[in-house]
C-alpha cells in the first residue's frame, strides 16, 4: 500500500521496458503500483466467505496477466485494462472454490451468480420478501437469462452442498442415503437384456443377408452403410473404377437383395415384432 502512484509517462515507460525486454523490475515496480486496486476489488468479493488473503493472490494472478497482454502503444492508462482481467481472476477462484459441485460454466450463468445475490439484497431492501414467480421473472429479465436457471442458482446460493451419501435423517444412522430417491433414468433390467436379445438377433440376421451379395455389392454396402465413416459415392466409384451413378444403381440392388432375403427367411418375424 506504500508503493508510489505512477504518473502516465512513467507507467508507459516501465510497460515498454518490461514487453520489450522482459525486464523483471520494471513489471515488479508496475504491478506493486497497482496493488491498491487488486485489493480494492477483492474487497468486493469478500461475502461469498473465501479468506481475503485468497482473493487477493488471485487478483495479483490476474493483474501478471494484465501485464503480459498490456499494449503501450493504446495509449491506455494500465489500471484501467487491468481491471477486467483482476476481477475475472477473481470470479474464477470463487466459481472453482465456493462449491463442489462446478457452476456458472457460461458467461451468462456467471452473470446470473454474481447478480443475482446483489439484486436478492436490493429487493429486499425495497420490501420484498421471500422470492416468488414475479420476483424470478424480474430478475431473469434484469440478467438476461431464463426464469429456470434463476430458481435454480437462487436454490444453490440459499443452501450449502450436501453428500447424496447423508441419511435423509440426521439423527438416524440407519435412515435411507439421499441418494437412494434420485430416480433413476436408465431402463429396467428386463429391457435392458431384452434389447440386448433382439439386438444380437438382427445382427445374425443382417449376417446371413449378406451372404446373398456378390463381391462387388458386399464391399459398398459394407463402405456405404457399415462402416462409421460411410464412403461418398463419389470415392467409391474412384476405387472400383466406375461412376457414382454406377455404384448408385448397385447400392439399390444389393439393398432390395438384402430386403428381399430378410423377408424371405423371417416374414413372420418381421411383420409381428
Amino acid at each position: 500500500m506504500s508503493a508510489p502512484y505512477l504518473e502516465r509517462e512513467e507507467e508507459h515507460q516501465l510497460a515498454l521496458r518490461w514487453r520489450d525486454d522482459r525486464d523483471e523490475k520494471a513489471l515488479s515496480k508496475l504491478t506493486a503500483a497497482h496493488m491498491r486496486l487488486v485489493i480494492s476489488i477483492a474487497s468486493r468479493f469478500r461475502y461469498f466467505g473465501l479468506p481475503m488473503g485468497d482473493l487477493i493472490q488471485e487478483g495479483h494472478v490476474g493483474l501478471l496477466e494484465a501485464a503480459a497482454r498490456f499494449e503501450p502503444e493504446r495509449n491506455v492508462r494500465f489500471s484501467t485494462y487491468a481491471t477486467w482481467w483482476i476481477r475475472a481472476s477473481i470470479q474464477d477462484y470463487i466459481l472453482r472454490n465456493w462449491s463442489i459441485v462446478r457452476g456458472g460454466t457460461s458467461s451468462t450463468q456467471k452473470a446470473l451468480f454474481f447478480n443475482l445475490r446483489r439484486l436478492r439484497a436490493k429487493m429486499a431492501r425495497n420490501g420484498a420478501g421471500v422470492p416468488d414467480a414475479a420476483m424470478y421473472e424480474e430478475i431473469a429479465s434484469a440478467i438476461g437469462v431464463s426464469r429456470a436457471d434463476v430458481e435454480m442458482m437462487n436454490s444453490r446460493l440459499s443452501a450449502p452442498d450436501t453428500s447424496l451419501n447423508a441419511p435423509v435423517v440426521e439423527s438416524d444412522s440407519t435412515a435411507a442415503d439421499r441418494q437412494d430417491f434420485i430416480p433413476c433414468n436408465q431402463p429396467l433390467q428386463d429391457q435392458t437384456v431384452s434389447d440386448a436379445i433382439d439386438s444380437d438377433r438382427r445382427a445374425a440376421w443382417l449376417k446371413a443377408a449378406l451372404k446373398e451379395l456378390n463381391e462387388r455389392e458386399l464391399r459398398i454396402v459394407r463402405e456405404r452403410r457399415l462402416s462409421e465413416e460411410g464412403a461418398t459415392l463419389e470415392a467409391l466409384g474412384e476405387k472400383l473404377g466406375i461412376s457414382k451413378e454406377r455404384v448408385r444403381q448397385i447400392e439399390n440392388r444389393a439393398l432390395q437383395k438384402l430386403r428381399s432375403a430378410l423377408l424371405r427367411d423371417h416374414e413372420h418375424t418381421v411383420f409381428t415384432q
